[in-house]
């Protein structure tokens, strides 16, 4: 074991999911030398760097034959690695065509390889949260449908409300997700690549151009048209360096997407727990073990996805942060941003991935749903009966028998039904339909169906 290495032991709700390996240090190594690739290709285009020296930039751009850890450490003498990766990768470079080495990083500068790798990472991250996104909205899908008469109590303030049904609480879960998807698709599809140069001007690309006779009017346009193709990204309307646009708004769909997926870990929890037994997580007898309880079985994924979505905010409100950025370029703000996205895009991944066992396999206990519902000895469609019985005493009236008729219950546990039997208010046969929660549930069949068409 190698001291100083993440292996995802303090944060396991990413740890071998697909978006550690698209976020580790290597992926940003490999980041950066695709944007150093890119931005050799692009210039090949405009007529700045040889198509020879081009293909000898890309053939080079390969993170497994640079010492990363080297890099990292020497990085403390810059404030960030780029400098470091680039006189390694100038050395790859040179040994296999000494002509190409002088065209590595041509007009270039640290902050607009980082920017564009970190938008390279996010690019390749995003779409693994989006398609676990997907599969979860599939698998609520089902459970909406399924259970979109399957009732059970709606809760409010922690307490016994009104009956509502399993399905629409799936539906629930099942809009806020798409509301991710949503928000996270637009950012991922306008993630821009960084190209300014010294200080946001291009000076240096545009001076190289002068300098092998290829400037003309349109050149910085055309290079940031030929560098957002070669990257597959988008083109920012200005360079970026101190206007952190990108990177807020990516943390606010991160941010948003941890909170679709942690209402979901919350309600499981609640619902999962040994008083209340309406959902179960999936998985093996052998999950969730308890350390010191062997009768436990602890739900696991609810809770890795709760504490990812409880971190990220936190990690996110930093990134907003990192708009007041002063000047061209930023000291300490935009060095600021590295760890706290790239962990952001690690729990959101490992959420979304986790999301997808726990939608597809959550079991659903209906009868422990109705058990429930009884537990208030038919309190709970109390709403229902100042209702029903307004016109019939008027409304002071109606409530005042049902503030009594309820504290009886509550005094003696005798059912609500037989408490107003003996008020003698209406029918027997009438008030026992009407104290069925199963007939109070309202919209909530049609709402799911409204959903999910």
């Amino acid at each position: 074991m190698i001291d100083g290495l993440d292996f995802g032991l303090l944060s396991p709700v990413r740890a071998g999911t697909p978006v550690e390996d698209a976020t580790s240090d290597a992926a940003y190594l490999q980041a950066m030398l695709d944007a150093e690739a890119a931005l050799s290709r692009a210039q090949c285009r405009l007529g700045v760097v040889p198509e020879s020296a081009a293909e000898s930039i890309t053939r080079a751009a390969d993170a497994k034959n640079l010492d990363a850890r080297g890099i990292a450490l020497a990085a403390r003498e810059t404030a960030n690695p780029v400098v470091a990766l680039i006189r390694d990768f100038t050395g790859l470079v040179a040994k296999d065509d000494p002509s190409a080495a002088e065209y590595v990083h041509r007009g270039s500068t640290s902050q607009d390889i980082f920017d564009t790798a970190a938008m390279l990472i996010a690019a390749r991250a995003t779409p693994l949260i989006l398609s676990d996104l997907m599969r979860s909205i599939a698998a609520l899908a089902e459970l909406a449908e399924q259970h979109r008469e399957t009732v059970m109590p709606g809760r409010t303030l922690a307490l016994h409300a009104v009956p509502t049904t399993f399905g629409l609480k799936a539906a629930g879960w099942r809009k806020l997700l798409q509301d991710a998807h949503a928000r996270l698709s637009i950012v991922a599809e306008g993630l821009p690549v960084s190209l300014g140069g010294a200080a946001g001007t291009l000076s240096g690309y545009l001076e190289f151009a002068r300098i092998d006779g290829a400037e003309r009017p349109d050149y910085a346009s055309a290079l940031a048209e030929a560098f957002a193709q070669e990257c597959g990204l988008a083109v920012a309307p200005l360079p970026w360096h101190t206007l952190r646009t990108p990177i807020a708004d990516l943390g606010a769909a991160l941010a948003f997407t941890a909170g679709a997926l942690g209402k979901l870990a919350v309600d499981v929890q609640i619902l999962s727990r040994t008083e209340v037994g309406e959902v179960a997580e999936p998985g093996p007898a052998t999950r969730g073990a308890s350390s010191a309880m062997p009768q436990k079985r602890n739900p696991v994924l609810s809770t890795l996805i709760r504490s990812a979505a409880l971190q990220v905010p936190a990690l996110t409100t930093a990134l907003t942060q990192a708009l007041l950025a002063e000047d061209e370029r930023s000291g300490g703000g935009w060095q600021s941003e590295w760890l706290l996205l790239r962990e952001a895009l690690r729990l959101v991944g490992g959420a979304a991935h986790t999301a997808v066992e726990l939608t597809a396999g959550l079991r659903v206990n209906p009868d422990r749903m109705r058990e429930n519902l009884r537990r208030t000895g038919g309190q709970i469609v109390a709403e229902r009966l100042v209702a029903v019985l307004t016109p019939l005493l008027g409304k002071p009236e109606a409530r005042k028998l049902l503030n009594a008729a309820t504290a009886e219950v509550r005094r003696t546990g005798a059912p609500l039904s037989t408490v107003l039997a003996e008020a003698d208010v209406m029918d027997a046969a009438e008030l026992d339909l009407v104290c069925d929660p199963a007939t109070y549930i309202a919209a909530a069949p049609a709402l799911v169906d409204r959903a999910l068409s």
